[in-house]
């Protein structure tokens, strides 16, 4: 739980979900398997020459997807992932680019904490290391 408390956006409550959600870490080998599993990818669609991508799967827990969400929102108001949210906002309009500032950046807070938790660190914003 402190490690994952590290991360901007996750205080205790989503800190236990999260980690009850996503369980023992070793079982993703990378943090593209855990953000599947999340169900933050987009629906493709694929067949022959055509490439469609729709809305979020939305498989795998649907509490682990609800505390991701909820801390990239808080997450948002950060100084470091704050430049997503406004280049969102300007490219989507500021209802829709909110929604997908928040699931972009879960998405990399899901990868933060598959690093965090694989590498036993605390948070470190990408280019620190």
């Amino acid at each position: 739980m402190p490690l994952l408390r590290t991360a901007p956006g996750i205080a205790w409550i989503l800190a236990y979900t999260i980690a009850s959600e996503i369980g023992d870490i070793n079982r993703f080998p990378t943090a593209r398997k855990l953000i599947g599993y999340t169900g933050l990818c987009p629906r493709v669609y694929q067949s022959g020459e055509t490439d469609r991508r729709g809305p979020l799967a939305k498989n795998g827990p649907n509490y682990l997807r609800w505390a991701l969400i909820e801390a990239a929102h808080t997450a948002g108001r950060t100084s470091h992932y704050r430049p997503i949210v406004t280049r969102m906002r300007d490219r989507h309009g500021r209802r829709r680019g909110s929604a997908l500032a928040a699931v972009e950046i879960a998405r990399r807070l899901t990868e933060s904490i598959w690093s965090m938790l694989t590498r036993t660190q605390p948070f470190a914003p990408a280019g620190a290391l």
